[in-house]
């Protein structure tokens, strides 16, 4: 196993390194004038005696993570549920894989799920892209989470690749903590949550050369997130519109910081958090595969299963798809009243983009339609 000192560069802070830290952090003014967004109300004297003498990874999550997760479920949702906490134990480490929406909140929020029901918090997976300024990095890492580096030269991504696995796996089987990390690189942008298989066969660079038992002792926890509403569904599209016009396009780091902002303050209705059951006992067809790639796919095609049959589909998702096929089959899922609302919700988003951006509404509706097609065809 690769040892400690190589995840230097990706890993979180301990204990001991996190009162410095934080002393660094109160250096930056750029930090400083985000403590009043988490801390509104307060003065600059007092945020600063507040931050300053906490130590510990749980001092974070009493005095940062908790208060403000609790303001921003308060202020920008109609509460979040959980289904599913049964089939973990708190005496075992997951890896929690789950679907991506929300840049912020996907893995806060399960870390808020899992105190709540006394079960550790687990270390969070970060890409590197959304670090756009160094202040950023040590902030994350003081949250447990280590750091996915996509931004590195091709030549180094394998040696990145190889580094990432040995921590996930070593943070599992060793330290024993769980871990969050989105089955895809970046946010779907479609409501077509996938796995990609670059991020399997990234898992499976360390253990052994059985496939089985990699997976097997990762002990995968398909996640299904489901927001009612997706307050960057708008900027999602247009991102998409600009990739498909230009295929080098690429979001600026204000792109990014807009982004994070969005997420956090928008609406977002109800939130579910599903978890579906570790995958160990689905896991023995590997053994029925010769070939790695096909050993992949399959279980690529079986967490998607996992996470669009346990995905929470809201009216909002059962009006887009009687909408998008011109049919009323989901029309006992809502009333006319919700539909009405989620027509003047979707107006309402478009209306937000800038003229020159601006696109048809079908493309908005898909989205939230999207859902309803993937858990219908694995229910067949």
């Amino acid at each position: 196993m690769t040892p400690e000192t190589n995840f230097d560069d990706i890993r979180p802070y301990n204990n001991k390194e996190i009162h410095g830290a934080i002393k660094q952090l109160l250096k930056e003014p750029q930090f400083i004038k985000f403590t009043h967004f988490l801390y509104p109300g307060l003065n600059e004297r007092v945020i600063r005696w507040k931050l300053k003498n906490i130590r510990s990874t749980m001092g974070i999550h009493k005095r940062v993570v908790t208060p403000t997760i609790t303001d921003i479920i308060d202020k920008t949702t109609k509460g979040i549920t959980c289904s599913g906490i049964e089939n973990i134990k708190k005496h075992k480490n997951y890896l929690f894989l789950s679907n991506h929406r929300n840049i912020i909140l996907d893995s806060l929020l399960l870390n808020h799920l899992l105190v709540q029901h006394r079960f550790k918090t687990v270390e969070i997976a970060i890409g590197d892209n959304l670090l756009v300024y160094p202040w950023i990095a040590n902030l994350v890492k003081l949250n447990k989470s280590f750091i996915v580096k996509r931004s590195v030269p091709v030549k180094q991504t394998l040696t990145a690749s190889k580094q990432l696995s040995a921590y996930i796996r070593k943070t599992i089987t060793e330290k024993k903590s769980s871990i969050w990390i989105a089955q895809r690189e970046g946010r779907t942008k479609d409501g077509d949550d996938k796995t990609q298989t670059s991020l399997l066969k990234m898992l499976n660079m360390s253990g052994s050369d059985n496939p089985y038992e990699n997976f097997e002792f990762l002990n995968i926890v398909p996640l299904s997130i489901s927001y009612e509403y997706d307050p960057c569904d708008a900027l999602k599209i247009t991102e998409n519109i600009a990739k498909k016009n230009d295929p080098n396009h690429k979001k600026t780091p204000q792109d990014d910081l807009a982004s994070m902002y969005q997420d956090i303050s928008g609406y977002k209705g109800r939130i579910h958090f599903s978890i579906g059951k570790p995958m160990s006992n689905k896991l023995e067809v590997l053994n029925t595969i010769e070939n790695k790639n096909d050993q992949i796919r399959t279980l690529t095609t079986l967490i998607d299963k996992e996470i669009h049959t346990n995905y929470k589909l809201w009216p909002a998702n059962y009006i887009a798809y009687d909408l998008l096929n011109k049919t009323d089959e989901h029309k006992d899922k809502y009333s006319q009243e919700e539909k009405e609302g989620f027509l003047n919700y979707l107006k309402k988003q478009i209306d937000n983009i800038p003229v020159e951006k601006r696109f048809n509404i079908d493309l908005l509706i898909n989205m939230y339609a999207q859902p309803v097609f993937n858990k219908t065809i694995h229910n067949k």
